[in-house]
């Protein structure tokens, strides 16, 4: 069996406006995502999300359903995110491949019974990032490629925050029940992500950072916005955030993050600002 998992509870604000930077990191911060020629997940609590990231080196890997669901195949009543982080990859499932390049994104909806991952070029395998939510309801699979996204060009270089954000697996691109999933990239002198700050109490978040250039590093910023507290994080690790939690980051260079959401509702625009004169 290839598919490897842990699992994280919920955490009220009270009780984490307590917690150190060692129980901070054991319970929201995903330091090993990619595991060679295997599925890697966390399953956490809030609402039910579950991350992880497949690395498909020298075989091909399948997606096995895990203890958590309670289900025949891990598809059988959610679905799938997948965003490719690395080199050239294929996704085969019994309706079909899908070919994904890098930055590319695959929807797999509710009822999908066969996931496996490969690489095309063993020596440059691909490395897909996986985010996957309940579902209700079947809709077609589909690949989004980056022509595809719907763009949103935010921020400038006086606040050293001008990105371009690639709404991949969002509803003005396809049909889904409740996950959403996009790609920002941080042009170059830019550092500060998803500034100034929000909350969506109708959302959870999960946030992997990628493209972070070596000796460098990510401080995510989460907690309600009156208590916060920080996480340095290194290249390719995630973070979930509660959907009481801002959640932003300042690199000490640019980089690039994915984001993923479930929760009440598909409107990317349902946020709750926080001005930055009034975080703490």
């Amino acid at each position: 069996m290839s598919t490897i998992y842990t699992e994280r509870y919920s955490n009220h604000p009270k009780d984490f406006a307590t917690y150190d930077t060692k129980r901070i990191r054991e319970e929201f911060l995903m330091e090993t995502l990619f595991v060679k020629d295997s599925v890697n997940l966390v399953y956490s609590m809030n609402d039910r999300f579950i991350s992880g990231g497949c690395w498909p080196v020298s075989k091909a890997v399948k997606l096995d359903t895990i203890a958590p669901l309670r289900a025949q195949f891990f598809l059988e009543r959610r679905e799938l995110g997948i965003i490719n982080v690395g080199g050239q990859g294929i996704v085969r499932t019994e309706h079909g491949s899908y070919t994904l390049n890098f930055k590319e994104a695959l929807y797999l909806g509710k009822g999908t019974k066969e996931v496996v991952f490969e690489s095309v070029n063993e020596d440059a395998p691909a490395k897909f990032y996986l985010n996957s939510t309940p579902a209700h309801k079947e809709y077609p699979s589909k690949l989004i490629t980056r022509a595809m996204a719907d763009k949103l060009v935010l921020g400038s270089t006086s606040t050293a925050n001008s990105r371009t954000i690639n709404k991949l697996l969002v509803n003005s691109v396809l049909d889904s029940c409740q996950l959403q999933m996009g790609l920002t990239e941080l042009n170059e002198g830019s550092v500060w992500n998803t500034m100034p700050a929000h909350t969506h109490n109708r959302r959870m978040e999960v946030y992997f950072y990628f493209e972070v250039p070596v000796d460098h590093s990510v401080c995510h910023f989460m907690g309600q916005p009156q208590e916060t507290r920080h996480v340095w994080m290194q290249n390719e690790q995630a973070i979930i955030s509660p959907a009481w939690s801002i959640h932003c980051g300042a690199g000490t260079s640019n980089y690039s993050f994915i984001w993923g959401m479930a929760g009440e509702n598909l409107d990317y625009s349902d946020m709750d600002a926080v001005a930055i004169n009034d975080l703490k």
